[in-house]
Parts: C-alpha cells; sequence; structure tokens
C-alpha cells in the first residue's frame, strides 16, 4: 500500500454523534464541552482542549475507583473545551453505550472509558465479596442521558439472568440487576481456595442484561 493510500485508509472519520468509534480500540469524542475519561487514556487531540483531575463523589482526584487489590485509586480526568479527543486503553476493545433519560448500567472500575456530562455516576461495592479471594467489587453506576464508553479485553458477550458469572470477567450489567455473591463449592474443591472462580456473581430474575469478557481482570 502507498503512504498516500496508507493515510486515507486511516483516516479519522468526521462528524455524526459526540462518542465516535475510530475503530474497535479507538474512541474519538468531538468536544463541545466537557467529558470524564480515565486519566491517561489520551492519545491524541486537536482544538482548544485543556485537561485537569476531576475530583469523585467521596471527595479526591484519586479516589474515583479502588482497585481490589491494592485499594490503590485510579485518577481520571476532566477534558473541556472545544475540539476532538482520541482515548484508548491499552488496546482493549472499545464499546458504545447510549442511556436514555433515568436508564443506568453499573461497570466495573476498570472497564470505563468516558462518559458524557450529562451521565450521573457513584461508586458502589459488593460487600459481600469484600474479604474474600475475589476481593471486592468496585463498580462505578451511570444513570443517563448520555454516552458512556466500556473497553473489555477481546469480545464480549451479553447474557441474560439467570446467570453466575465470574467476577473477574464481569465488565458490567444493568442497572436494573442487584448482584449477590455465591459460592460453588464443587468450584471451590476443583480449582482450589485462592482462586476467583470460587466466588462467582448470582444475577437471578427476568429482564437486564450482563455483560461478560473473554478475560479475568487481575489474573
Amino acid at each position: 500500500m502507498s503512504l498516500e493510500g496508507f493515510a486515507g485508509a486511516n483516516a479519522p472519520t468526521e462528524g455524526g454523534d459526540t462518542f465516535q468509534l475510530q475503530n474497535r480500540k479507538l474512541l474519538a469524542v468531538d468536544l463541545d464541552g466537557a467529558v470524564t475519561a480515565l486519566a491517561g487514556s489520551m492519545v491524541a487531540y486537536s482544538g482548544d482542549v485543556t485537561f485537569s483531575g476531576k475530583a469523585s463523589a467521596e471527595g479526591g482526584v484519586t479516589g474515583f475507583i479502588k482497585s481490589k487489590a491494592t485499594s490503590e485509586g485510579t485518577p481520571v480526568m476532566e477534558a473541556e473545551g472545544t475540539g476532538r479527543l482520541y482515548l484508548a486503553d491499552g488496546g482493549k476493545e472499545v464499546g458504545l453505550v447510549t442511556l436514555d433519560e433515568g436508564e443506568s448500567i453499573s461497570v466495573n472500575g476498570n472497564d470505563v472509558l468516558a462518559f458524557a456530562d450529562t451521565v450521573d455516576y457513584e461508586i458502589g461495592t459488593i460487600d459481600s465479596l469484600a474479604g474474600s479471594s475475589a476481593g471486592g467489587l468496585t463498580n462505578v453506576y451511570l444513570t443517563g442521558p448520555g454516552d458512556v464508553a466500556i473497553t473489555t479485553h477481546g469480545d464480549p458477550v451479553v447474557l441474560e439472568p439467570p446467570v453466575r458469572t465470574d467476577p473477574s470477567a464481569t465488565v458490567a450489567w444493568s442497572g436494573s440487576l442487584s448482584p449477590s455473591a455465591d459460592v460453588n463449592r464443587s468450584l471451590s474443591d476443583l480449582v482450589g481456595q485462592s482462586s476467583d472462580e470460587t466466588y462467582q456473581l448470582s444475577f437471578e430474575g427476568e429482564g437486564g442484561f450482563v455483560v461478560v469478557q473473554p478475560f479475568e481482570e487481575g489474573a
């Protein structure tokens, strides 16, 4: 392929929605205001854009998302201005969800790439997992209206309850669901007490969805 052909084949997509997938691993945001994004996810930008630390609901820039392994905060940033912002996270796949007014989704803290400033958020932890070998699962509860970009290792699959999932492979679930922690004794005997697979998230009832990925975070 010629240099001109390469440039043309990989040119960014212009126009359309504020959040736009450029390819499976790169998100473009057409800024005219502000957006919240994972700190360090900016790979390029054009226009007049400024970046600043964003305080969490609990206060403090690094208090936004707590790592189950280290209890350290994952910082986020606010990008504000007019221009185009390109975001990515370690080669993970990027997926877009548009939330209607009052519609919500709960996303694993490791898997939030960006969300519009019209989206409200709060932090939640499944306490019944705290102290287990799987650690506490910290999720970001996002309520629309607005766009949300989530990331996955590989192509995700969307399941309907009732279903049980490995917490380390669970990316997100619809806001109507409230999972509980469960222990599968046969798995415990098979893989050992130290494995995260000993503990599952149990999603019951009808309606809603659960997103899982072919990868275990922290594994």
